[in-house]
C-alpha cells in the first residue's frame, strides 16, 4: 500500500469521525438549519477542477486533494467544500466544479512534481447560507427556500454556489442522513 493510501483512504471514508463538525455532534451547525446571512473572511484552499457527474467526479477530486494535503505542513482536518460555476440544471456529466480545502495563510507553495491541484484564495464576505440534511438528489427545496430568503432580505446571488460537506459518503451510511452547508456570496440589491 502506498503512502497516500495509508494516509489519505482512511480519512476519506471516515472523515466524519475526525472532522470538527462529527466532534461537535453537528450541533454547532444546527442554526443553519434557516437560512442566515453572515459574513466570512477569504480563505486560502487548496484547489482541484472537476468536470462531470459529481457522483463520481468528486472521489476522484477528493482523493487527489487529500494527496496533497498530507504533504502540507500544519494543515488541519476541514470539511471538503466544492464551488459549481453553472447552475445546476444543466446535466450533471456537463458540471464544472472547484473541490478545495482551507489550508494554513503561511503555506506558499506545493512540494515539488504537484500536477493538477493548486493554492487559490475563496472569497466570500456577505454570504447566505442555509444546512441542507439529506441526498444530494434532494436540495432543490432547500436551495428554493435560501434563494427566497436573499430576496426577502434585499440582496442577490454574486457568486457560485458553494457545498462544505459535513457528513457525507464514507461518513454516514445513508443519504438520507447527509450534512451539507449550501452557501452563496450576495450583495445588497
Amino acid at each position: 500500500m502506498n503512502k497516500f493510501a495509508e494516509k489519505a483512504l482512511p480519512v476519506i471514508v471516515a472523515f466524519g469521525l475526525a472532522s470538527p463538525a462529527a466532534a461537535q455532534g453537528l450541533k454547532s451547525f444546527e442554526p443553519l438549519k434557516d437560512p442566515q446571512i453572515s459574513t466570512r473572511p477569504a480563505q486560502k484552499m487548496l484547489v482541484v477542477e472537476s468536470k462531470g457527474d459529481p457522483g463520481v467526479a468528486a472521489q476522484i477530486a477528493i482523493a487527489t486533494l487529500y494527496r496533497v494535503f498530507y504533504t502540507l505542513p500544519g494543515a488541519r482536518l476541514a470539511a471538503p467544500r466544492a464551488r459549481w460555476a453553472a447552475p445546476l440544471t444543466f446535466s450533471k456529466n456537463d458540471w464544472q466544479g472547484l473541490f478545495g480545502l482551507p489550508i494554513p495563510d503561511d503555506i506558499k507553495s506545493l512540494p515539488a512534481g504537484t500536477t493538477d491541484v493548486r493554492i487559490e484564495i475563496w472569497s466570500y464576505g456577505d454570504v447566505a447560507e442555509i444546512l441542507h440534511i439529506g441526498s444530494y438528489d434532494d436540495e432543490k427545496g432547500t436551495i428554493e427556500k435560501l434563494m427566497k430568503f436573499i430576496g426577502e432580505k434585499g440582496y442577490v446571488v454574486a457568486g457560485p454556489m458553494e457545498e462544505e460537506y459535513l457528513a457525507g459518503p464514507g461518513m454516514v451510511a445513508e443519504p438520507v442522513k447527509y450534512q451539507t452547508i449550501i452557501r452563496y456570496q450576495v450583495k445588497k440589491k
